[in-house]
């Protein structure tokens, strides 16, 4: 049986500040470095056999702070890039209701793009680690598109917010993906040192 867990990376700045990111590209701040760091402490008595990671820095920063405690290779995979927000990104929360109420932003990737790409993904893992442990390490909107594909219905995901740093369970058992948990924040239970 091949185990993923899903990492939604670390906090930045744009995070605190509800800007929207997408693929702009921008590093943790201190918050999403010990939210980073606590994971790997979390998750260190696993055994894993690798670690994948979207290209972008804040999730790239989140899987070699996670190493510092697990110890696996790391792999860069593309196919966990967050989803492509297009005009939006940057945009405030408040710029976006007003400019988008509709949420429908301009040159953004489509929905059934990024969960055919999250899942494509998946199955790549799945092919090249078969019956291993594997972490990746990905974004909010990708993870969540992945899971309310994978996802029964009563679930519930649908409006479902991953919170920065959660961890997402997914399993190939059966012959299909089923998600055993979601949005698991038990490892930060503690306040971040301001």
């Amino acid at each position: 049986m091949t185990t993923i867990c899903l990492v939604r990376h670390g906090e930045t700045d744009w995070n605190a500040a509800k800007r929207i990111q997408g693929r702009t590209d921008i590093p943790l701040n201190d918050t999403g470095k010990w939210q980073a760091e606590q994971t790997g402490l979390y998750l260190k008595d696993v055994h894993w056999d690798v670690v994948i990671s979207s290209p972008l820095t804040r999730a790239k920063e989140t899987a070699h702070l996670i190493l510092n405690h697990v110890h696996a290779p790391l792999v860069i995979m593309d196919d966990f890039i967050e989803r492509d927000y297009g005009d939006a990104e940057g945009m405030s929360f408040e710029e976006r209701q007003k400019l988008f109420p509709d949420k429908q932003y301009p040159n953004m990737e489509p929905i059934e793009t990024i969960q055919n790409r999250m899942l494509e993904g998946i199955e790549k893992v799945r092919a090249a680690y078969p019956d291993q442990h594997v972490l990746i390490v990905a974004h909010g909107a990708a993870i969540h598109a992945l899971l309310t594909t994978l996802a029964d219905e009563h679930m519930g995901l649908q409006n479902t917010r991953l919170v920065n740093a959660c961890l997402n369970y997914v399993e190939w058992s059966d012959g299909k993906w089923k998600v055993r948990d979601y949005n698991v924040v038990s490892h930060l239970t503690q306040s971040a040192p301001s």
